[in-house]
């Protein structure tokens, strides 16, 4: 019976001692956002609210006798990371007799994690719950680019101020059997936050590929999917010309934006809301761009540029598909060529010619002058060097005599045979 009468016991102070006692709270919260920690008890007049992390004390609260706000105290810990959680910690005082004790946590970082208690003294009894809180830093953005800096064009996909770190995977469309051989690195800053940068070199012979950046959390976050395309085409003043952009096919009702730049910051041009089918242009683009509403949906976003101007139309255009999570950007540098240019160039006559007859003629009057130098030479000298004449003369006839005396020894020597 004694047995029995113990078991029921101990029972009764197991319910007893349950009943005020809730179960461990998770709470996730975002970097530099507020984090809320609740806990909830039962009011009973002269209450005392402390806050512990880790067993350390960040906050405090004391209802005193005589003064109905109480007296709230901060963490006095020699650790500076506690006293710089307890300088943002806070309870709203005018909730505790409601029985409210949640502690705020501004400008929360990811040493802020960890498991919290909530310790409420009353005049009827006391009050006790974890909270468990985990912080991270969700992928806000995913950018992507054409660079050239390694000495080959590769895609470069990068996100910033990331926590966890995040998995990078790439595709093409149309899908390719290549392998892709991406290189990912991931750098921490002095908060925890992770940059990642990855980076794929572009496949020789595909020059329509679209290359697909995805990333994916750890904790089962959204999937941040962004590809990217680029061209130039060239078109005549005064002609209308078409920029294309395709979307791909993993988007799905997207909107779209257009945008221009002409070496300065870029400009709206156009926007079209996917859910109401409309577009709307600015006033400076009206009458020079036209999109065709019905193709967008089927994933047709290109833009009729008309009337086009070499001076104000020539420079990059960017098609933006936007989706949730998702984008798809194509860009485009358009030139437009000047044909007022062209002619003045073509008609502009041109001097190189003068320049080659005078050299000509310099030419042609030196090697004159030459030829008439000697010619002058060669018939002034019989006439005023006689002497040289006679030398001439002189040694010509030894030379025929010479040929007479060997016509004379030949024939002597014939008759001898």
């Amino acid at each position: 019976m004694s047995a029995t009468h113990t078991l029921a016991c101990f029972l009764l102070w197991i319910s007893f001692a349950s009943q005020d006692k809730t179960p461990d709270i998770t709470v996730t919260c975002f970097v530099s956002e507020e984090c809320v920690l609740p806990c909830s008890f039962t009011p009973g007049g002269e209450e005392t609210v402390e806050w512990f992390r880790q067993d350390v004390a960040v906050y405090k609260f004391e209802q005193n006798e005589n003064d109905d706000d109480g007296d709230t105290k901060r963490s006095s810990e020699e650790d500076s990371d506690d006293k710089q959680l307890a300088a943002r910690a806070s309870v709203s005082t005018h909730l505790i007799s409601q029985g409210n004790a949640t502690l705020i946590v501004r400008r929360s970082g990811l040493k802020d994690r960890g498991t919290y208690r909530c310790h409420v003294r009353t005049s009827t009894g006391e009050h006790e719950a974890k909270v468990i809180l985990k912080v991270k830093a969700p992928i806000r953005g995913v950018h992507m680019e054409l660079t050239r800096l390694s000495g080959y064009e590769e895609m470069k996909c990068t996100v910033r101020d990331v926590f966890p770190a995040p998995r990078v995977t790439w595709a093409t469309e149309p899908a390719t059997f290549e392998d892709l051989r991406p290189v990912t690195r991931m750098l921490a800053d002095k908060r925890g936050l992770y940059t990642v940068d990855s980076r794929l070199r572009l496949l020789n012979g595909q020059p329509d590929l679209v290359y697909i950046c995805k990333v994916t959390t750890s904790y089962g976050g959204p999937v941040w999917t962004t590809s990217l395309k680029e061209r130039e085409i060239k078109g005549a003043q005064g002609r209308d010309l078409t920029i294309p952009c395709s979307a791909p096919s993993y988007l799905s009702s997207p909107s779209l934006e257009w945008s221009f730049s002409d070496g300065e910051d870029p400009t709206h041009i156009l926007s079209y809301d996917g859910h109401s089918g409309r577009s709307t242009s600015v006033p400076l683009w009206e009458g020079h761009v036209e999109l065709d509403g019905y193709k967008v949906p089927f994933g047709d976003g290109s833009l009729r540029l008309m009337d086009p101007k070499h001076a104000e139309h020539s420079g990059s255009y960017v098609c933006k598909f936007l989706t949730p999570f998702k984008t798809h950007t194509e860009r485009t540098n358009v030139i437009i060529d000047d044909p007022v240019g062209q002619r003045s160039t073509a008609a502009k006559p041109s001097h190189w010619w003068v320049f080659g007859l005078v050299i000509a003629g310099l030419i042609l009057a030196l090697a004159g002058m030459l030829a008439y130098m000697k010619l002058k030479g060669s018939g002034k000298k019989p006439k005023n060097d006689p002497e040289e004449v006679t030398e001439l003369h002189s040694v010509r006839e030894p030379r025929a005599d010479a040929c007479l005396n060997l016509s004379g020894v030949s024939t002597k020597e014939a008759a001898l045979r």
